[in-house]
């Protein structure tokens, strides 16, 4: 399993999850703001048609004469208040707590007028001001909130002194206080839904942050674990480059032997050790070199076909599998530059596959859309259900070893670094793992760093 641990820790932050720095926190206060301004906007898409139901019922069910233009006027302001919301979610501007205030004093503006317009403070929609507070409550800073309780206690001062009176002059007393109650528990039912609506909404916004900050952290968790596994393997790498030299200077003596040129089977059993004792300083070279190897240094321009042509026929010759089927269908090329840890990734993937699956491993490549879909095969036992829930978490593994399962973890992590995914499945025999990674993560204008 040669992944080069050491570089991982030095590239960008997860794809759309900052982990740390004041670009981050902007971002996600900006998100929080658009959602809650998206969800005053279908407030208020409620209130328009709350305030128009309410008006025709006044004016031609309870008899009760208003004036329809001024107050069509204002739910008119309403209706364009909304457009020109959506219209500024729409854009790339940051919406801010600011913002959100205006908004709610625009409201709180037209309850107001609609208020005056309709007896003043003896409505029984009055009380819809606190339904307003609540919602800057819960949305707005401490500061924007006190802000709108004095503006929403001097509208109400205002509309004891000024308003438009109604007439009612065919009501008696006792029809004006069943009147009165009627509009009371109107406005009861209406504040108790938008409340439920609202609140409903603020609770699944919360929990898509608590979950989308529980992933933060986890996946912090896992950055710190892989720079502490690349501090060990550049480590490891520097104490085994002495004893790996020593032993290939033993064994190119031993092949110089007259016992050993002598007998042929034990010649080539030298030969063999010799050829894996490079291979392994190969690979602490490669670990070395690729801890401290900034990108641009050495690159390799190639095409994503060339690249998997040549990463499969490697794999072939060094691991050599009893039958391999390999299918290139990805057409068009794109160019890129030849990538040493998404090679040793796929290794990694085609290395568990052999594992698993001595007589067969079958690869397939392809694009789809703007991305490239490697996929391997194998006719082995395939995943348990335990490793298939927890796939991609470190020492997940089926193989009963120390240190098991940390291939996949690691191939997890590139894979998502790029800003792609990883999923496995079962077969009816075998099991299936799927690598898609977007091209502009691998392609040659793009400038990431693994």
């Amino acid at each position: 399993m040669n992944i080069s641990i050491a570089r991982l820790h030095q590239g960008k932050p997860f794809p759309a999850a900052p982990l740390a720095g004041h670009g981050g926190a902007a971002s996600n206060a900006d998100v929080t703001n658009r959602k809650n301004l998206l969800l005053l906007i279908h407030l208020r898409w409620l209130a328009v048609a709350g305030q128009v139901l309410t008006i025709l019922v006044t004016q031609y069910w309870f008899v009760i004469p208003l004036p329809l233009t001024e107050m069509a006027g204002v739910v008119l302001f309403l209706v364009g208040l909304n457009i020109f919301s959506l219209l500024a979610l729409r854009g790339n501007r940051r919406i801010s707590n600011a913002q959100l205030f205006v908004a709610l004093i625009f409201d709180m503006a037209a309850l107001t007028t609609q208020l005056y317009l309709s007896g003043g403070a003896s409505n029984p929609f009055v009380s819809l001001y606190l339904l307003q507070i609540t919602l800057g409550a819960v949305l707005l800073a401490p500061w924007s909130t006190w802000i709108l309780v004095v503006t929403a206690s001097a509208c109400f001062v205002f509309l004891i002194f000024v308003f438009q009176p109604i007439a009612l002059s065919h009501h008696g007393g006792s029809d004006l206080l069943a009147l009165h109650l009627r509009g009371m528990f109107i406005c009861f039912v209406l504040a108790a839904g938008l409340i439920v609506i609202f609140m409903t909404r603020i609770n699944r916004n919360l929990r898509e942050r608590d979950a989308y900050l529980a992933d933060l952290r986890q996946r912090s968790a896992e950055e710190d674990h892989i720079v502490r596994m690349g501090l060990l393997a550049s480590g490891a790498a520097h104490e085994l480059g002495t004893p790996l030299s020593t032993i290939s200077v033993i064994l190119s003596d031993w092949r110089q032997m007259q016992g050993v040129k002598r007998n042929r089977e034990l010649s080539e059993d030298v030969a063999e050790m010799q050829a894996q004792i490079e291979r392994c300083k190969s690979i602490v070279t490669g670990i070395l070199m690729s801890s401290g190897q900034a990108r641009g240094e050495g690159t390799i321009r190639t095409t994503i076909r060339h690249f998997l042509d040549d990463l499969v026929q490697e794999w072939r010759v060094s691991r050599q599998p009893s039958r391999l089927d390999f299918s290139n269908g990805f057409q068009p090329d794109e160019p890129i530059v030849s990538d040493t840890a998404l090679r040793q990734v796929i290794f990694n993937v085609l290395d568990n596959a052999l594992e698993a699956s001595h007589d067969w491993v079958g690869i397939a490549a392809e694009r789809q859309d703007e991305k490239l879909v490697f996929t391997v095969k194998d006719r082995g036992p395939g995943f348990d259900k335990d490793i298939l829930a927890g796939l991609g978490q470190p020492y997940m593994s089926s193989k009963g070893r120390p240190g098991g399962g940390l291939g996949l973890f690691l191939v997890f992590n590139v894979v998502r670094k790029l800003g792609g995914d990883v999923s496995a499945r079962n077969m009816e025999e075998g099991a299936c793992v799927t690598l898609s990674l977007p091209l502009a993560a691998l392609t040659d204008g793009d400038d990431r760093e693994i």
